[in-house]
């Protein structure tokens, strides 16, 4: 029992210091390590299992899609990645080189990809000559590297996994349909499987990716109210294509520029699980994506019958598809209960001779502690109830801590004041100019997250300098 206390008291509370408690849960429910490198991280296998849970469901609805899965080499030469001015601009404070090949110095630097955009125009260059070569959708999953200045595990790392996509399309409606759909599924991926509330949005040209025409965002908020930008889809139009001379023939037997399009989400999304569901005894993971769904802990396990209960439970609820976990090892009861807690496991099951006797177990919810006895007949059918019993109750706590931090706020006065009382997203009117959103940013030290695409008119000015406003805009702290 001592271990169990001393595991709940390893982490800092989170209204204490959200900073901490969320570095505490990273370590202690061993999601990663550090390494001799400021800024990599080890994945380990708990951490690296809900990624793999993310890929799986990301990865079926982009093969339902149309989409293929290719690899793309890690080294970009110099001179393809300058070929595009915006792109190389906006991504060379974050560029690791590589200028030794062996004890050789290399004729041309190499740059580590922060990035594929470069290395797929140059492989569509070969592959696309007529409109029945298009569309090329393609996605990849892999690491890149970004020399980020400040380091957190999955937030901004300096090496990172992730999928980019990549796609080539006939015309610019069909370029932008893409990008919305991919958005589209990013937003469903949080929705119904992260139980993560998400606002889909344009964002401003200053918070546009590098070369990009448009790009558009899901953004969640975390428990302390700061956004996390949790997907990002792009067009590029054919800014790209003209760049790296890529034509085809077109219907008409004319030369045109396919329209391009990117789209990338990454383990980012681990520390939105994190930040968003979390609390003072740990991580709280979503079923769908949690490595195991439910564990079952036997009490009393020395007494004869209780094992072999056990066993039965885990090999039932495993035919039925869950992921299951049985703990047999010599560990006590207490100290199970903390370390599963820790670690998010949506469900416990317990098990003991009493339990055997009256053909039931106790069920336990992570999300709520709610316990319940539970028949042991049709029990696969009383978990899935559960779990999706948790799924609702996550999404609505999720939800409802967004609507409290959440604050329409029609002119300057009201903004600032909004700012000073609570972390939270601000929609306020904007006149579109550069300047008021760096006027922000310099004086309430909030940037603009989002254009939603819901938004309703919250004011006929801008919040900032009081002229006509273009857009309502949903502004915020940002991770």
């Amino acid at each position: 029992m001592a271990k169990e206390q001393k595991l709940v008291e390893a982490i800092t509370p989170i209204q204490e210091d959200f900073a901490q408690w969320y570095t505490d849960i990273v370590k202690k429910a061993e999601l990663v390590d550090y390494s001799s490198v400021k800024g990599f991280v080890i994945l380990r296998p708990y951490g690296y299992a809900i990624w793999e849970n993310v890929q799986r469901l990301l990865d079926d609805m982009f093969k339902q899609t149309g989409h293929q899965n290719v690899s793309m080499p890690l080294l970009i030469p110099e001179s393809l990645l300058q070929k595009e001015k915006d792109h190389v601009e906006g991504f060379a404070p974050e560029v690791a080189w590589v200028t030794m090949g062996g004890s050789e110095p290399l004729s041309e630097r190499l740059c580590i990809r922060p990035t594929s955009e470069t290395l797929f125009c140059e492989h569509f260059e070969h592959v696309i000559q007529s409109y029945r070569d298009l569309p090329k959708l393609y996605n990849q999953w892999c690491s890149v590297v970004r020399w980020e200045k400040t380091t957190r595990p999955f937030l901004r790392s300096r090496e990172f996994l992730w999928q980019e996509g990549h796609t080539m399309h006939e015309t610019a409606e069909q370029a932008e349909a893409e990008t919305l759909q991919m958005l589209g599924i990013y937003e469903r991926l949080c929705r119904d499987y992260l139980m993560i509330p998400v606002v889909p949005g344009k964002k401003t040209d200053k918070e546009k990716f590098a070369g990009a025409v448009s790009t558009y965002t899901i953004e969640a908020m975390m428990h302390d109210g700061k956004s996390l930008q949790s997907g990002t889809s792009h067009y590029f139009g054919d800014g790209f294509a003209r760049a790296f001379d890529i034509t085809f023939t077109a219907r008409d037997n004319s030369q045109q520029f396919p329209h391009q399009t990117s789209w990338g989400l990454s383990t980012r999304i681990i520390g939105a699980i994190i930040m968003c569901h979390g609390d003072d005894n740990g991580l709280i993971l979503p079923p769908a994506v949690a490595p195991t769904q439910a564990v079952i802990v036997p009490v009393a396990m020395h007494k004869p019958g209780v094992l072999e209960a056990a066993g039965q439970l885990r090999d039932g609820l495993r035919a039925a598809g869950f992921r299951v976990h049985l703990d047999d090892s010599d560990q006590s009861p207490g100290w199970k209960f903390a370390e599963y807690e820790m670690k998010g496991v949506p469900l416990r099951v317990e098990i003991g001779p009493r339990d055997i006797e009256q053909g039931q177990c106790v069920l336990v919810r992570r999300d709520s502690g709610q316990k319940r006895t539970a028949p042991l007949d049709g029990l696969a059918e009383e978990v899935a109830e559960q779990l999706s019993e948790m799924e609702r109750n996550l999404y609505n706590r999720a939800l409802d801590n967004r609507s409290n931090r959440t604050i329409t706020c029609p002119d300057y006065s009201h903004l600032e004041q909004a700012v000073a009382e609570q972390t939270g997203f601000y929609l306020a009117g904007w006149c579109g100019g550069r300047g008021c959103e760096d006027d922000l940013r310099e004086r309430l030290e909030i940037s603009s997250r989002c254009i939603p695409f819901d938004a309703q008119a919250v004011s006929d000015q801008c919040v900032v300098c009081g002229k006509p406003s273009k857009h309502t805009v949903m502004w915020g702290k940002a991770y």
